[in-house]
């Protein structure tokens, strides 16, 4: 401190000096005179280096800070370093800005800042989309304002956040979101948004498949039971009645372990992580196999044709093959009237193998097909029952498609029968 005070007034103590000699050789006049020009010349000085300060104030970058000596030298320097520090802390602190950006933006949920009046402050594209939010005319707006579904504003005024909401986007209707929010900071509100729409087709078809399967197990049960009730107070029982009995309660019997070894089959498809056993399949071997398996089935009651060359080979797992094939071919069976026609074949579509089974059956209506791969999904419930189905078929024969990465395709028209192929890719073709 003691140095800066000496070199700040060491001018004015040279100049003093200079005055006195100055008395003593002329006047006292003269020796003010001098001083009084030195002090303007040492002001007009220093004016000016605090004019080239406050210009450079106005934007200080360390590139154009002021060229000075002496004291305003060491001054600027010091001011250089303090700029600089400044700027690299500044390029710091917005590199983990950014940084911290990416990371919200990368994440998988929606995240929405807001202050204590519940205005946004900062929302990451997640959100955007969650809540179809505006990025340059939505930031400090209150998103009661934007989101104006009622459960939504309730859940906003409330204190308790324990739980989340669940509620549908007014601009997505078929999107379920989970809401949830976090305080912090002061007065500082997290609101994380979560899309559990394939959550909730997931539970929905659990819940489904429980209902199903309870009701499907159910019929059979009541009749199997209620025979054994009949029979068992039965004190004058026939032969006739006990066969007839009987066989109701063995084609009861036979419906529950067809459906208990689809649930099975299904499960393991679902639940298999290992990979698929393959082999190089003769197609034509294995489809003539299940061409007979079907003609047992239909009883001479439709025409079956099969169209398969010879050399038809396909790498593939056979037994998993049979069971969507034969699948496919026993509902084309089941779904055609007495007297139709059924083709099962092989061919190749741009290098494609393609399976399929055509039928000349009642046919299935649009709305219907993109459904029909769902588990216990049917079209007409009582004639899946009346033909004996188990309504697991397709969902297997999709899951077995997936693991062959082939693709099942449908087409179908009322009343003129319907088409059901299996497209497998090139690579699994065997020349």
């Amino acid at each position: 401190m003691l140095d800066f005070w000496f070199r700040a007034s060491l001018p004015v103590w040279l100049g003093a000096i200079v005055a006195l000699v100055l008395w003593g050789l002329f006047s006292a006049v003269v020796a003010l005179l001098f001083m009084l020009a030195l002090l303007l010349v040492v002001m007009a000085y220093r004016a000016r280096q605090l004019y080239k300060l406050g210009i450079w104030l106005q934007d200080a970058r360390p590139e154009t800070i002021p060229e000075a000596d002496g004291l305003w030298d060491e001054v600027f320097s010091r001011l250089y370093r303090m700029v600089k520090k400044h700027n690299q802390t500044k390029q710091k602190l917005a590199e983990e800005l950014q940084h911290m950006e990416q990371a919200t933006a990368a994440l998988p949920e929606g995240v929405v800042i807001l202050n204590e009046m519940n205005r946004i402050e900062w929302f990451n594209p997640i959100a955007q989309h969650h809540f179809y939010f505006d990025a340059e005319h939505d930031n400090m707006q209150d998103i009661t304002y934007l989101v104006r579904q009622p459960e939504f504003i309730e859940y906003i005024q409330e204190s308790n956040f324990s739980k989340p909401l669940m509620m549908r986007p007014a601009r997505h209707e078929d999107m379920v979101l989970s809401i949830r929010l976090i305080p912090y900071g002061e007065d500082k509100r997290l609101l994380i948004s979560r899309d559990i729409t394939q959550f909730e087709r997931v539970e929905a078809m659990r819940r489904d498949f429980v209902a199903n399967v309870s009701h499907e197990l159910r019929t059979p049960l009541t009749v199997v039971s209620g025979f054994v009730e009949n029979l068992q107070d039965m004190t004058d029982l026939n032969q006739d009645s006990a066969r007839r009995a009987l066989n109701l309660m063995a084609e009861q019997t036979h419906r529950m372990d067809n459906l208990v070894a689809d649930l099975l089959t299904l499960s393991r498809l679902e639940n298999d992580q290992s990979p698929l056993r393959e082999e190089s399949v003769d197609m034509s071997a294995l489809l003539g196999e299940i061409y007979q398996e079907g003609r047992l089935l239909s009883g001479e009651k439709h025409t079956l044709r099969l169209e398969v060359p010879g050399n038809a080979k396909l790498l593939g797992n056979r037994e998993e093959l049979h069971s969507a094939i034969g699948n496919l071919l026993g509902n084309a069976i089941r779904y055609t009237p007495e007297g139709g026609t059924i083709l099962l074949s092989w061919a190749e579509r741009d290098n494609q193998p393609v399976v399929s089974v055509q039928d000349s059956g009642i046919g299935i209506a649009p709305e219907h097909i993109p459904r029909l791969t769902e588990r216990f999904y049917r079209v007409d419930r009582s004639r899946s029952r009346e033909t004996g189905g188990t309504g697991l078929g397709l969902a297997i024969v999709k899951h077995i498609a997936m693991r062959h990465q082939a693709k099942l395709d449908i087409s179908s028209e009322e009343g003129k029968g319907s088409t059901f192929a299996l497209v497998f890719p090139v690579k699994r073709a065997i020349h």
